[in-house]
This record gives structure tokens, sequence and C-alpha cells, in this order.
């Protein structure tokens, strides 16, 4: 097997349709959206967190955009060319004196398999294949059309010459005049003086006005020499050499230049160039230039290397930048004025023998500012470390294992190495998970670790998770108990009496770690078991299936007292409806709770005839029968009381999706402790047409957020579409924080030609890296702003695509 890579090539946005309004239509024969005006693509469906690109759409070009003596009915294979005869079809009149040397004038129209010629008049010589047309001449073939004034060759040779040419290349969509086009060969031409668009024919937006144009169908590219290019009537850049595809395969270039302004970086310009190396090679390099920091180059290495089966190896891909010289400010811990700085990215995945493979992953940076300075721009989220990690994997049908290790970078400018996860160097995890019998399996979730942080406790730890469950029941019903013991046991490196939980520890400190070798071993048990009825019913006229589906879980965990066991990677998890069901609250092994808990929860579904649930609606709260003892450090020196709860929130969850147009999702947390409400949340999306989107939502959680978003893609036309989100922070009583207000501002706009397309993207944020660390500088906002303008020139390349993963981060469903 050949393994290569997918063209790197911009992928077209489809027609928009009107935007679609009216109520939401709950019939269950409701035609799904399509992205594309052909219905060819399927539209994201609702809820998608990521939605592919639309492959390019010619829909919204001119219909009949062809030379207008384009035969559709011609064969479109070349491969029969040298084995047909050539046949006259039409002509006034024919004279031949020798039975060699044709004569044909009036309306000639000849063919020979995917080739046609017609002229006013035409020579033809049947022994040398020669002939001469002159006059209205029109010459067809399957991937090009060819009009000109007077047009002579040789068809045996597939060679000719043709005068004031119009052109079109079937395969590609390029298209122009010259004032001479020649035919070396089947698979090479050469147009002089001579102009390129992939525009409409007749209405080119842009086009290149070159000395000559060669194209060669056996490596798919074209290359203009002595090229300018023209928007409009506008003189746009002169270009000696310019090369562009004339198909789908991947070629070297120019990608599409990007130019863009942030606070951080100032005015930027990036003009990659991509270099097709082979089929399982290629590279980008990417010079770039920051008007308030300076030159950067940038650059993309991807890779597949297959065995001497011919089965794919290894993969991987390296990522870099590198300024030689940053002359920018620095806001950070660390002066990196004058600095030379850099970011690499590498992964790697390798095949070693038979089912185990060599994963890596490394990422590293010049010092703690880097994101901060050139990653807060459009396509970038916020970066608080960078994880480096390498690992030997293996797996069969029931067993799987790693062994290998993890390091973490800070890239939080404002915030010292403490703020960092603990290295894991080295991990081994083995997990086996063997079925005894139908209904009964055993497995195993074990780990074993060395963590380590400077200025913290450091130390192995080993977690042995053997368990024993079994699944009985039918469609109506299931029962699902399971017993499981838990064994974690820590080997602390020597002075571990001088740290605590938050590091090292001041002289006289009450509360250091006393047990060089704690460890904690107690049993886990459960019960988990259910009932699921159906009935059908019916709603507007159409018919569903209803399931109510009772569940109860009891959970039993015997209390160990752990305040002397350290954390190395361990949390509280946020309470959710899945909690309703967990054997632990906590994140990683360094704490596992008590519980002698009995959970109570009902769900209701409704299926459409089809088996797709269009409305779900959950219930639930946990009963606790004895207090929860295991908590996380309160403050450096103590532990937070035991909760006495008698239950925990009550949780409720509903999911709705009437139609293919309309989706709510909402969830509701109320504490019958304190009496209040803990977590509220709302989030709603509407379909605008085939390409738009509109999406709100609501998020609360006491004490921590109250958040709004909106965001939306609205199509105003079959070209024209803005672009938009926006979200909003309400000031929590009691923290300090600049999450507040208008979080983060975008506003856009996008046009979709049939040749081209422009983006202009204006962002609006509040710096997160200033959260919580510390004072903000005097001489700095909280806010920065980037705007990004992109044009795709459709047909010449790839774009670098700095805006499209903002839009994905951003709004939820765009495509």
């Amino acid at each position: 097997m050949t393994s290569t890579f997918p063209p790197r090539r911009l992928l077209a946005v489809a027609a928009a349709l009107a935007l679609i309004g009216g109520q939401v239509d709950a019939k269950s024969g409701h035609p799904k959206p399509k992205s594309s005006l052909d219905g060819s693509e399927e539209a994201c469906p609702l809820g998608s967190f990521h939605c592919a690109p639309r492959p390019y759409n010619f829909a919204i070009c001119r219909p009949n955009a062809l030379l207008e003596f384009y035969d559709p009915t011609l064969d479109k294979s070349p491969d029969l060319r040298d084995t047909s005869p050539t046949k006259l079809h039409q002509a006034r009149t024919v004279d031949s004196s020798d039975q060699t040397v044709y004569h044909f004038e009036g309306d000639v129209k000849m063919s020979r398999a995917d080739e046609q010629l017609q002229a006013d008049t035409v020579d033809y010589n049947s022994d040398t294949t020669d002939y001469d047309a002159r006059g209205h001449v029109r010459y067809q073939e399957s991937s090009q059309l060819m009009a000109g004034s007077h047009m002579r060759g040789n068809s045996t040779a597939k060679r000719g010459i043709a005068d004031n040419v119009r052109y079109q290349m079937l395969d590609s969509r390029g298209n122009g005049v010259a004032e001479q086009g020649q035919m070396f060969d089947a698979m090479h031409s050469r147009y002089s003086v001579a102009t390129y668009s992939t525009c409409d024919v007749g209405h080119h937006v842009w086009e290149f006005h070159a000395k000559s144009i060669t194209t060669n169908k056996d490596t798919g590219v074209g290359v203009a020499r002595n090229a300018t290019m023209w928007v409009g009537k506008v003189p746009f850049i002169y270009l000696p050499y310019m090369s562009f595809p004339l198909d789908k395969r991947r070629k070297s270039g120019f990608l599409f230049p990007l130019v863009g302004n942030t606070s951080r970086s100032g005015l930027e310009l990036s003009t990659p160039y991509y270099f097709n190396i082979a089929p399982n090679y290629d590279a980008t390099l990417d010079p770039r230039i920051y008007s308030s920091r300076g030159e950067m180059l940038a650059g993309e290495f991807r890779y597949l290397i297959p065995n001497s089966e011919n089965q794919l190896n290894s993969s991987g891909q390296l990522n870099f930048e590198y300024v030689p010289n940053d002359h920018g400010k620095s806001d950070g811990l660390a002066d990196t004025s004058g600095q030379n700085r850099y970011l690499i990215d590498f992964t790697d995945n390798t095949a070693l023998w038979q089912s185990w493979r060599f994963t890596t992953s490394i990422n590293r940076a010049s010092d703690s500012s880097y994101v901060y300075d050139y990653g807060n721009a459009l396509s970038n989220t916020q970066v608080y470390e960078l994880a480096s990690s390498a690992a030997i994997v293996g797996g069969g049908k029931w067993w799987n294992v790693a062994i290998g290790g993890t390091s973490y970078q800070n890239m939080n400018p404002f915030a010292t190495d403490a703020s960092l996860p603990y290295d894991e160097l080295p991990y081994a995890t083995l997990n086996l998970n063997v079925p005894i019998s139908r209904w009964l399996e055993f497995g195993m979730d074990n780990e074993i670790g060395d963590f380590r942080k400077t200025g913290y406790v450091d130390g192995a730890r080993a977690d042995f998770y053997p368990y024993l469950q079994a699944d009985f029941g039918s469609s109506a019903w299931f029962v699902r108990p399971k017993v499981a013991y838990r064994y974690t046991s820590y080997q602390l490196q020597d002075g571990y009496q001088n740290y605590g939980y938050t590091g090292v520890l001041p002289t006289g400190y009450a509360t250091p770690f006393t047990d060089k070798s704690p460890s904690r071993a107690l049993p886990i048990v459960s019960l988990d078991s259910g009932l699921i009825f159906d009935r059908s019913t019916s709603f507007f006229g159409n018919s569903y299936t209803q399931t109510l589906e009772p569940r109860i879980y009891y959970l039993y965990v015997p209390y160990r007292n752990q305040n002397n066991l350290p954390l190395f990677n361990t949390n509280l998890m946020s309470f959710d409806y899945w909690q309703l069901f967990s054997p632990n609250q906590f994140s990683g092994a360094d704490r596992q709770m008590n519980a002698n808990n009995l959970t109570g929860a009902l769900t209701t579904r409704f299926l459409d005839e089809n088996g797709v649930e269009k409305f779900s609606a959950s219930f639930g709260q946990i009963r606790y029968f004895t207090p929860q003892k295991v908590q996380l450090p309160s403050s450096p020196d103590t532990v937070s009381p035991m909760t006495n709860w008698a239950g925990s929130d009550y949780v409720v969850q509903l999911d709705l999706q009437l139609s293919d147009a309309w989706r709510v999702n909402t969830t509701y947390q109320w504490s019958p402790n304190t009496h209040t409400t803990d977590v509220a949340s709302f989030e709603l999306q509407r379909r605008l047409g085939t390409d738009g989107i509109l999406n709100f939502s609501y998020h609360y959680r006491r004490g921590l957020l109250e958040q709004y978003s909106a965001s939306v893609v609205y199509p105003v036309s079959d070209r024209w579409r803005l672009i938009g989100s926006w979200t909003y922070a309400e000031p929590i009583k009691g923290v300090v924080s600049p999450l507040r207000g208008t979080v983060e501002a975008l506003a856009g706009i996008e046009y979709d030609s049939c040749c081209v397309t422009l983006r202009l993207v204006d962002r609006n944020y509040v710096n997160q890296s200033y959260y919580g660390f510390g004072p903000v500088p005097a001489n700095d906002s909280l806010r920065d702003n980037a705007v990004m303008f992109e044009v795709v020139f459709k047909g010449l390349g790839s774009s670098g695509g700095q805006i499209d993963p903002l839009l994905h981060r951003d709004i939820l469903g765009y495509q």
C-alpha cells in the first residue's frame, strides 16, 4: 500500500441559500439540509463540534460557462485516438483530386475519438494526417476547448498551432485568450501573449497577463512567465515566473499570502511557499514579517514512510517558528527583547513490531512569553503550558500497555513554574479486560509513575485497580454488579519532611509529610441496575417510540484517611449528570472518595420511526448514607471538613431536536443543602438556510462564572455571509477578575464567487494570560485586538488558512 498526502488545495465555500424561516417542521420525512446546491454534500449535523470543510462547488458560477461550441456528447476518453478513424460529419463541398488530399469547405465538422474539429475550411491529408483549418476554427478534446482564426497541425503526432486563440481547460476551469496556441503533443501546450483565469468565461474578476503560458498534463502544472496579475482593471503584482495547478494533484508553489494586524505583534505579512517533495513527503516554508517584532521564519515538514511490505510504518510532522532578533516589548516575568526566540512542535507515530508502536509529541518554546506574544491572534486558543511526551504503546484483544514519559513547559509569562502539572518521568500503564464467560469479565487498570516538580515533593506512585464485573440483562432490563480492589502506594524522595501540599515549607510549618512510603488500600463495590419501558405515541401527526428508563446505582467505598498522601495529578471533578454514576469524584489516583451512596435517576426519550433520538430528559440525585470524609486541602495546612449532606444536587438534563434546523440543550443543578442554583446552562442552535448557523448559550456555575455567548454565520445572499460571535460575562460577587463585560467580540464578512473568496475578520478579546497571576502591567491593556484579511484565488493553489481555525472554534457548526 502506497500512502500519499491529500491534495493541499483550498476548498471553496459552497453557495448559500436564502434564509429559511418559519416554524419547526417535525415531520419525519423532513429532508436533511445540504451544504451545496446540487445536494451532493450534507450540511454539518447540528451539535457537531467540528465540521469538515466543504468541497469545491461551482453552483455559484454562471450556468453553461463554457465556450459556446462545447459538445457534451463527445467521448471523454483520449485512449482510443490512435486506433480510431477520422470521420467527416458534415461539409457543404468536398474536393479531392488524388483521394489523398481532401479539401472541405462550409461548416466543416470532423472527429476522432474524443477530438472534434470545426471550421469554415479544412484541408486534410489522409496519408500524413496533416490538417489546415481556416475561419471560425473550433477544437475540442477531453481536457480542453480551443477556438481561433487559423489552426494547422498533424493528428498522428498530436501537434498543432492556432492563431488568435480562445481556450478553456475543462479539468481546472482555467481559460483565457492568446495570440497563438501551440500543442506539442497530447500532454504539452504553450500559449503566447496570453491571459489565464479560473473565473467564468468573459467575466474575469482576476486574470494573469503573461508573455507565455505552458501546460503539462503529465505533472498537472501550468507555468506563466513574465506575468502580471490583474484584479479587475488594476495591475496587482508582477511575477517573472509563476506556476499553478491544472488538476487536484499537489504541486510546489506559493500559497496565498496573509495580511493581518495584532496588538502584540503589529502588522503581519505571511508569504508561505509549498514544496511537493515526493508522494509521501512535503514541506512548507513561511517567511513572515511583524512590524512590532521583526522577521520570522516558520515551516512545516510532513512525512509518511512505508515498511518493506509497503505498509505504513511511520508518519509525522514537524512545525517550527524562529525569530532571530525580537525587538518587541515584553510584559512577562522575563525580558525577551533582543532575544532569539523559537517554537518547535514535532509529532511522530512509528510502528515497531506487530501491535507495538512508538509515539512522540515534542513541544518546546524559547521562553514562557512566546505563545503570548505570537499566538494570541486568530487561530490559537490560550496555552498555559506545552506538553512533551514519548511512549511505547501496544495492545491486543484484551490488553494494552504504555511505557513513556511526559513533561511540561510553562507558557504563562505572568506565572512561575509552580503553576505547572507534575512531570511524569517515566510512567507505565497496563490495562486488562479479559472475558471469563458471556456475562462475567475480569479487568485491571494499573499505573506506575515517577512524579517530579521543582519546589514540591517528588516521588513514585503505583496504583493497582483489579476488578470483577458481571452484566446480566436483556433489551428491557440490566443488572451490573462490580467488585474492585484499589491499592495505591508511594515512595517519596529524601527530604519529603520539608514539603507540604503547596511546596517547600517554611521553618516551623505544622503539617509536613510524615511518611516516606504511605499507602492506601480499599475495596470498591457497586451495583448498577435499570429498566427500559417503551410505548408508541404520536405528536403533531408524527409517530414516536417513547422510553421510560428508571436507573438505580449503589456504591460502597469504606473510608481511609488520605491526608498524608501527596497530590501529584488529582483534582476534584465538576459535578454533572454522569458523576451520579461515577465511583470517584476525584481525577487521578491520589484520592479515592468514601461512599455509601444510592443514586436514583429517570430518563425518557422520544425516538422517531428511524430510531433517531429527537428528545431526551433525565433527572437524578445521589443520597448519602454516610458523610463524605475524603476531601482536598482547603488551605496550605488544613484539609476541608467532611460534608454531611443527605443528598447531592438535583440534576436535570434535557436535549431536544425536533428537526434538522433546531437543537436545544439544557442542564440544571439545584442544591437542596444550600437552596441555591449551582449550575445552569442553555444552548440553542438554529440552522439558517444551507450554510448559515445561529448559536446562543448561557452558562452559570455558582461562584465561578455567569456567561452569555452568541455566534452567527448569516447568509445575506448566495455570495455574501456575515460572521460574528460575542461572549459576555457577568461579574461574580466576591471574585476580582478581568473576566467581566465583553470577554470576546468577533465580526467578519465573507464574499464568495466562482473564482475568488474574500474574508475579513476583526477580533477583540480579553487576554486571559493575566487571569489570577498578579497585577496587570501599568503600561498595558487587558484587551488585545487582531485583524486578518485573506484573499483566495480559486484554482491557484492552497491557502495558509489562519481564519478558518478561529471560526471553527468560536462558531459551533461553522463550515
